[in-house]
């Protein structure tokens, strides 16, 4: 099969990342994965050229998603508490965590695990802290959620999501507040990442990632929205996308 051009395997990876940033399945995992699945060329570019990718794709994805983000920023306590783990953790071991736990494919069964346990012991309901009255703040949690999500295949939505069903909310409860408190972060690390790359961008990447990723999320928003329901799909699905990196691999080098 011949390949598609470089861009359009930018394009394509852009409408990825705008369905994948909805869903707790960890956007990053499946951009990186899918040129890897596909023998795209993306696949072999060097690492600040892939740094270049993910910085547009979260761009366009956060553009497309900044008028959902603002209406559910949480009370300012909570948006506190779930900003601090992952900027202290993300500032002080950010590049150690990439490089030592560089591996998809633990993060996406880490990730699976749980999102169904926290799906099964949250039920069908929810009756979560802030409806109980408790004077716990959900934010901590949240946080260090976040900044478990670091690890590469994680995902950021799915930690914060299986943090708050374990919390006790409901899923639609939980949906809100996990947008609500990643919204920031992704908007923060891309700003980062952008900066630090301003001088070597790909213009022609840059602009159509930003692009596709931007509509891809559109789409998708308009398509299935904000709100989650049972989680378990999501952790089959990420349980079956880190079965076939593995079998990928071991087809490549038997």
């Amino acid at each position: 099969m011949r390949r598609p051009p470089e861009l359009a395997q930018v394009a394509a990876l852009g409408l990825i990342q705008g369905v994948a940033e909805l869903l707790p399945v960890s956007s990053s995992a499946h951009v990186a994965a899918v040129p890897e699945l596909l023998g795209w060329d993306v696949a072999g570019w060097d690492a600040a050229r892939r740094k270049e990718l993910e910085v547009a794709l979260h761009t366009g994805a956060a553009l497309a998603l900044a008028p959902e983000l603002l209406r559910l920023l949480p009370d300012a306590k909570t948006l506190a508490l779930s900003l601090a783990p992952p900027v202290i953790v993300g500032g002080l071991f950010e590049r150690a965590i990439e490089e030592r736990m560089g591996g998809l494919v633990a993060g996406l069964l880490l990730g699976a695990a749980a999102l169904a346990a926290a799906d099964i012991a949250g039920g069908e309901g929810g009756c979560g802290p802030r409806e109980r009255g408790d004077a716990f703040q959900p934010g901590l949690a949240l946080g260090l959620a976040q900044a478990a999500a670091l690890i590469p295949g994680v995902s950021r939505s799915g930690a914060t999501l299986a943090a708050a069903r374990a919390l006790g909310y409901s899923r639609a409860e939980a949906s809100r507040l996990s947008f609500g408190v990643a919204g920031p972060v992704l908007v923060g690390a891309t700003a980062l990442k952008a900066w630090r790359g301003r001088k070597t961008a790909d213009r022609a990447v840059l602009a159509t990632g930003v692009a596709a990723s931007l509509i891809g999320t559109r789409a998708a928003l308009k398509a299935f929205g904000l709100e989650r329901g049972p989680l378990w799909p999501f952790a089959a699905e990420r349980v079956g996308l880190a079965g076939a990196i593995l079998a990928v691999r071991y087809r490549r080098h038997a």
